[in-house]
């Protein structure tokens, strides 16, 4: 309730002066008469009883001041017309002079009383009126919705003013019923006050002067709170989308950052667009080239559908009319709020339920890559901010792709590498074994064939042939022992097994095979294991001062798994060798993994599994 001052609805409740005025001269006429009636029968000190009664009327409706002045009227007509001598002003001895003012006396108590009165009344009304504006307020703003709380408000504003019935009707509700209308208007409130017509004025006068500026106030200070409270609710909900898009990013950031294979991170971006996107679809689309494209990564609210209306591996033709075409065509974000058209692609979409649809570009390099979309069922669009939630997931998903490609691009190169070392390699074994080495024998030959055809008599020279045959043979043997190290004619022509066999009995260590090969391997699979395990045999031998070394190699359809043990000092660092860098090489440029474990006196385990493409 808007502050006032306290005499303010006291004054607004009094009648009006001039009915107090005559009210007064009636009550001062009609106990002067009865006095004067009376004056026989009745002490004359009693007839100021008769005009106590009129002043504590007047002056409790109409204020001590009337009061006041009906008192002194009351105390000149009680004097004039009734104390004798009568018709004469002046008192006739002492006794009547005490009369007087012991009346003047109790008209001023009257006066005081009244007033007293009337202050304790507006006080109790100010209390009443504190009260109600308290309830009210509790009610209207402690409530969750204001619209709840109004007829709340109403029930108790009728029960307090002993209303029959009260409602209060906002702008735009229906306003049913003839009954007495209060508008109440302010700063964003529109509202009004109905109650039942037929009201006594003074009801309605209170509900006009003090219960509607009320309603005002508090109807102002609820909708604040609601719009605070809203805003409040705005923000919070908005910084839990904020946390929980950081949240998804982060977790795609992991992936990336852990060279993740690209369908897990096509599969973790349309999950996690789909989970904070009011959508029914996310697309992982793929150019492959200027007129298809292709299904990399999909997410959907029912797997099932999904899978059965986009599957991973569906080809999309870049239809006019789709936002995969209008991305392709413009390399921004696109967005189509009705498929309208009559496409092979638009009618596959409505047919799924789809009315609408956002992508962006997936930018790899410089390079327009794919799109991703997100597309809904519903009449309402997706909201207006989607292509910008969406652009940092596809510069997460063209991070994963770029760094795939990275990681396939070095593979490759590595393969390519190892492949060409290892042609190089058979190219010399067969040029030694073709060229240089069928050269050396043929001179070991016709070296033979000139120490037969030197006479007895030269034995000296004899002997000195006979040496240069045996330093040819052996040049000979040497060449061929290189030869078997740079490429074994055996795993060519025999396979891994019986390689693997022959490099076994040439080890100068004892070695264990366990060997389990259902077929023969690709090329640069055989190759790599028998050089793997050639290394290893070469290297127990040379350091780990071992008795025996175990082979263990088994493969199927998927992987290779290859275990060389032995019993050896331990200690092996690939860090400080070569060789098992090599190794390590070798076998991750075929897309493998290889890992060493050796403890000081617990010998040397080299475990590689390398998956079979």
């Amino acid at each position: 309730m808007r502050p006032s001052p306290p005499a303010t609805p006291e004054r607004r409740s009094r009648p009006p002066l001039l009915l107090g005025i005559l009210v007064a001269a009636v009550c001062l006429t009609v106990e002067t008469l009865l006095g004067i009636g009376l004056s026989r029968f009745v002490p004359v000190e009693a007839f100021g009883v008769l005009y106590l009664v009129g002043l504590l009327l007047v002056a409790s409706l109409w204020g001590p001041g009337l009061g006041l002045v009906m008192a002194v009227a009351g105390t000149l007509a009680f004097d004039y017309f009734l104390i004798p001598p009568a018709w004469t002003l002046w008192p006739d001895g002492r006794r009547d002079v005490v009369v007087l003012g012991v009346f003047m006396a109790l008209a001023l108590l009257v006066c005081a009383l009244a007033r007293t009165a009337r202050l304790l009344w507006s006080q109790m009304e100010s209390r009443r009126e504190a009260d109600l504006s308290a309830a009210l307020a509790r009610l209207l703003l402690r409530a969750s919705d204001l619209s709840t709380a109004l007829p709340a408000t109403a029930r108790r504003l009728a029960s307090d003013l002993n209303l029959p019935s009260a409602s209060i009707e906002t702008e735009g509700a229906p306003s049913g019923g003839t009954g007495l209308t209060l508008p109440i208007r302010g700063e964003g409130v529109n509202a009004a006050l109905r109650v039942p017509a037929g009201l006594p004025s003074p009801v309605v006068r209170r509900l006009r002067e003090r219960v509607v500026p009320c309603l005002q106030v508090l109807l102002e200070v609820a909708c604040e709170r609601e719009k605070v409270a809203d805003a409040l609710r705005h923000s919070r909900d908005e910084l839990a989308r904020i946390a929980e898009e950081q949240a998804a990013l982060r977790r795609l950031a992991t992936l990336v950052a852990h060279a993740a294979p690209e369908s897990e991170v096509f599969h973790a971006v349309a999950c996690e667009m789909g989970r904070l996107l009011p959508a029914r679809h996310v697309l992982i689309i793929r150019y492959e080239t200027a007129a298809t494209a292709i299904t990399v990564g999909n997410w959907g609210v029912s797997r099932r559908e999904i899978d059965a209306t986009m599957p991973l591996g569906y080809r999309w033709p870049v239809e006019r009319g789709t936002v995969t075409e209008a991305v392709a065509r413009t390399g921004a974000p696109a967005r189509i709020d009705d498929y309208g058209g009559e496409g092979e692609v638009v009618t596959r979409l409505r047919s799924f339920g789809v009315r609408s649809a956002v992508g962006c570009p997936i930018i790899v390099g410089r390079s327009l890559w794919g799109v991703l979309i997100a597309s809904s069922s519903t009449e309402e669009r997706l909201p207006p901010d989607t292509e910008v939630r969406m652009m940092e997931f596809t510069e997460l998903a063209a991070a994963a792709i770029a760094n795939a490609q990275s990681n396939a691009d070095l593979k490759a190169s590595r393969a390519r590498v190892a492949a060409a070392a290892d042609e190089a390699r058979r190219r010399i074994e067969r040029d030694l074994h073709d060229s240089t080495q069928q050269r050396l024998v043929s001179l070991g030959l016709e070296m033979r064939c000139t120490q037969a055809a030197v006479p007895p008599a030269l034995g000296d020279l004899r002997l000195r042939i006979a040496h240069a045959v045996a330093g040819l043979e052996e040049t000979v043997a040497e060449l061929q022992e290189l030869s078997r190290g740079l490429h074994p004619a055996i795993l060519a022509k025999g396979g891994l097994e019986p390689a693997l066999r022959v490099l076994a009995r040439r080890s100068s260590l004892p070695v264990e095979l366990d060997l389990h090969l259902d077929e023969r391997l690709p090329q640069r699979y055989e190759v790599t294991v028998y050089h793997v395990v050639s290394e290893a045999l070469t290297n127990a031998a040379k350091h780990a001062f071992a008795s025996v070394v175990r082979v263990a190699l088994t493969t199927d359809d998927k992987v290779i798994d290859l275990s060389i043990r032995d019993d050896g000092v331990g200690g092996a660092d690939p860090a400080r060798g070569s060789g098992l860098i090599g190794l390590t090489d070798r076998v991750e440029a075929i897309g493998g993994t290889i890992t060493v474990t050796s403890r000081k006196g617990a010998g040397t385990t080299l475990h590689a599994e390398i998956p079979v493409e």
